[in-house]
């Protein structure tokens, strides 16, 4: 029987090449999108049949479950990756202590559930599977102006350390990859909505910021989701591993807030 996948913030970005990637090694896959929308996509799909599209907050626990449900209905559950994130920026010194705490909210609740969600499941088909919380490179190094972003990252790190060594002996492995900038829809739309010159000045700066002189592409991540989801990596558990260019190491950051940050928005 085909194994299956959740991927939350699965209509774009990253999130989409993910699904792509796993429904191309042969899974089933159930895509969790808050906007509906974004999963029309998946109707002309040469795979349409391995493809589940769920609409609904990857933060409320009844969608998060429904995704489960729909996906062991397909075949033994094998993965889950988190990936869905909200991008609204916030200053402590500008914003209410309440509002930035609902934004860190937004951001670490999709893991937190999906992670729950995902351990009871595996837990009760035997104890065997494997879950990968997407991050950032802004969990270690932060950009001003981005308070709940960076903050929520960095507790999503700690979510995955946290539950690497409760569940590791049962055979459940929590991993993270942490981004640098990636060319998703966001950061096309963001290129757009400035001048020719201004956007080739933000690309040049980009290839500064990443030695290998450019930024990700999706499916760079889905490769590297795919394998800490794989038995290749069942020696993996615990880590956050770096798909970022080289950014984190370059100590060129913190950039200036009018760049485009290292999100790997869906």
């Amino acid at each position: 029987m085909r194994r299956s996948y959740v991927v939350t913030g699965g209509g774009r970005g990253v999130g989409r090449a993910v699904v792509e990637r796993l429904v191309g090694e042969g899974a089933h896959v159930v895509a969790v999108e808050k906007d509906g929308a974004a999963l029309e996509w998946m109707d002309g799909h040469p795979e349409r049949g391995r493809l589940v599209g769920v609409a609904g907050d990857a933060g409320d626990e009844a969608v998060a479950e429904r995704a489960a449900d729909r996906a062991e209905e397909r075949g033994p559950l094998a993965g889950w990756v988190n990936n869905a994130a909200v991008f609204r920026d916030a200053s402590v010194h500008s914003s209410p202590a309440g509002e930035v705490l609902e934004l860190i909210g937004l951001n670490l609740a999709p893991a937190v559930v999906g992670c729950a969600v995902a351990v009871r499941r595996f837990l009760a088909q035997g104890g065997r599977g494997a879950v990968v919380n997407v991050s950032s490179h802004q969990a270690q190094r932060a950009v001003p102006g981005c308070v709940p972003y960076v903050t929520a990252k960095a507790g999503v790190e700690g979510l995955t350390r946290a539950l690497a060594v409760e569940y590791g002996a049962r055979g459940v492995r929590v991993n993270a990859v942490a981004l640098g900038s990636i060319a998703t829809e966001r950061y096309a739309e963001f290129l757009a909505g400035r001048s020719r010159a201004e956007a080739a000045s933000i690309e040049a700066e980009m290839g500064r910021l990443h030695p290998v002189g450019r930024v990700g592409r999706v499916e760079e991540v889905a490769g590297a989701v795919a394998f800490l989801l794989s038995e290749e990596a069942g020696f993996i558990n615990g880590a956050t591993v770096p798909v970022d260019g080289g950014r984190g190491v370059l100590a060129r950051d913190p950039e200036s807030h009018d760049l485009p940050g290292g999100d790997g928005a869906s």
